[in-house]
C-alpha cells in the first residue's frame, strides 16, 4: 500500500458537513473511526477524509495490486493499479462532494423561496448531494427496502466483502470496492446473499444485476445520467427546459429505472437524486409525506393520502418552490427533521400543587415529559428514521402538615 500524503482544502462548515453529509443516508459505505476520520473505497484506492473549522483533510492509499475476490462469487479479473504518475485525488475528492456549487447561496436562494426553510435550515448547514456512481446507489437503495440504515451499511459491507475486489487495509480493516453488476449474475448468488441476511432483498439484486449485464452495456446507467452533472472527465451540456414534473431526461431516467427489480418511484428518485444527478427528483416516503402534510399543506382533499397522484403533487410542490434542486433542498429539510431528535433530546418538569380545601395533607404532583430517540423502520430508502417516545412519569409526594390555629 502507498499513501500520499494528507492534503487540505479550504471549505467552511457551512458549505461542507462531513459528519452530516456522509451519515444522512446517502452514501451506506462510509467508516468513521475512532479520531474521526471517515474512510471508503473508491475509484482504485481508499479515500480518507476529515475536517475541521476551516479546510477539509484528505488522502489517499493505492494499492500495489487490486485483488480479485476468491470465487466463485466473482470472476472479476485482478487489475494493477499502483500510485498513479499524475495524482487526481483532489479533483476525484472535488467532484464526489459536489464542491462546485455555491451552497450558501443555494441555502439563501431555497431560504427566499420558503419560509419553512428558512427557520429550519440555518442549523443544518453544509448538506451536499454527493456525486455517487450510479450503480452503488442502485444497490444501496435496493437494499433500504424496509430497513434503516446500520442494516443497509452493513449489507453493503458484506456485499463488498464477498463481490467485491480487496483494495487494502487500513491497520487490520479490509476496503473492498464495489462489485460490478457481473459479479452478482451467478445462480448461486440469490441463495448466498439470503444466507448472508439479505432477504428478498437478495432476489432483486441478483434480477437487476442480470438486467443490466444482459439487456444493456456497461454505458447504460451512466447514459440516465443529468448531461449538467456527468461523470469526471465529460464534457457539460445543457439538460434542456425545466418542466413542472421535471426535465424530460430526469422523466426518462426515472422511468427505466422501474424497469428493474426492487425499485419504485421512491427507490428510482433516490438514485436519480443521489447516483444520475437529478436534482430535481424527490424522494417521497412516509416520512416526507408527514413533512408535506405538517408544513405544507398536504393531507386533504384529493391528497388526503399518499397515492401515485400525491406522490407526483409533492413532487411538483417542492420543484415549483425550489426549481432543479428541490431534490437537495428536500433533503436538507429531511435530514434536519430526523437530527432535531437524535441531537435535540430535552426534559420538561411541570410541577402543580394542589390543597384540600380542609385538611392536613398537600400533594404535589411531579409530571415529567421525557424525549428519547427511538429507531424505528423508514422507507426513504431507507435511512435510519428517528421517532419520539414520550413517556410520563407521575409522582406523588405527600407531606403533612400541622393546621393553622
Amino acid at each position: 500500500m502507498r499513501s500520499i500524503q494528507w492534503q487540505k482544502l479550504p471549505i467552511s462548515l457551512t458549505e461542507l458537513c462531513l459528519d452530516t453529509t456522509l451519515r444522512c443516508g446517502q452514501s451506506f459505505r462510509w467508516r468513521k473511526s475512532e479520531d474521526s476520520i471517515w474512510s471508503c473505497a473508491l475509484h482504485d484506492r481508499i479515500f480518507s477524509l476529515r475536517q475541521d473549522s476551516t479546510h477539509l483533510h484528505y488522502k489517499a492509499t493505492f494499492p500495489d495490486t487490486i485483488l480479485a475476490p476468491p470465487s466463485p462469487p466473482s470472476s472479476a479479473p485482478p487489475s494493477n493499479a499502483g500510485f498513479p504518475a499524475d495524482d487526481d485525488t483532489e479533483a476525484l475528492v472535488h467532484h464526489y462532494l459536489n464542491l462546485g456549487p455555491n451552497l450558501t447561496e443555494l441555502y439563501e436562494q431555497w431560504s427566499t423561496a420558503d419560509t419553512n426553510f428558512k427557520k429550519k435550515a440555518p442549523k443544518f448547514t453544509g448538506v451536499r448531494i454527493l456525486k455517487q456512481d450510479a450503480w452503488e446507489a442502485l444497490v444501496g437503495f435496493i437494499c433500504s427496502s424496509n430497513n434503516n440504515i446500520i442494516r443497509i451499511s452493513q449489507m453493503m459491507e458484506k456485499l463488498c466483502t464477498h463481490y467485491g475486489p480487496l483494495i487494502g487495509h487500513l491497520g487490520s480493516k479490509p476496503y473492498h470496492a464495489m462489485p460490478p453488476p457481473s459479479a452478482l449474475t451467478d445462480p448461486s448468488v440469490e441463495t448466498h446473499l439470503r444466507h448472508l441476511g439479505f432477504g428478498y432483498r437478495a432476489k432483486y439484486l441478483h434480477q437487476t444485476a442480470l438486467i443490466i449485464s444482459q439487456q444493456h452495456d456497461e454505458s447504460w446507467l451512466n447514459s440516465l445520467r443529468n448531461p449538467e452533472s456527468p461523470i469526471l472527465g465529460t464534457k457539460i451540456s445543457s439538460a434542456g427546459e425545466m418542466l413542472p414534473g421535471g426535465r424530460e431526461g430526469y422523466q426518462k431516467a426515472h422511468e427505466e429505472l422501474l424497469a428493474l427489480q426492487g425499485v419504485g418511484p421512491k427507490v428510482a428518485d433516490c438514485v436519480c437524486l443521489m447516483g444520475l444527478g437529478w436534482g430535481e427528483a424527490v424522494p417521497v416516503d412516509t416520512h416526507v409525506w408527514q413533512i408535506a402534510q405538517r408544513d405544507y399543506r398536504f393531507g386533504k382533499g384529493k391528497h388526503s393520502s399518499l397515492t401515485k397522484a400525491t406522490y407526483d403533487a409533492v413532487g411538483d410542490k417542492f420543484r415549483g418552490l425550489w426549481g432543479k434542486e428541490a431534490g437537495w433542498a428536500h433533503s436538507v429539510l429531511f435530514t434536519a427533521d430526523l437530527r432535531a431528535f437524535s441531537e435535540r433530546l430535552s426534559a420538561k418538569v411541570e410541577v402543580m400543587r394542589t390543597k384540600k380545601e380542609e385538611g392536613v395533607l398537600t400533594e404535589t404532583q411531579v409530571k415529567a415529559e421525557v424525549l428519547r430517540p427511538v429507531s424505528v423502520k423508514r422507507e426513504f430508502e431507507e435511512d435510519e428514521k428517528l421517532a419520539v417516545k414520550l413517556e410520563e412519569v407521575k409522582m406523588k409526594r405527600t407531606v403533612k402538615r400541622r393546621r393553622k390555629t
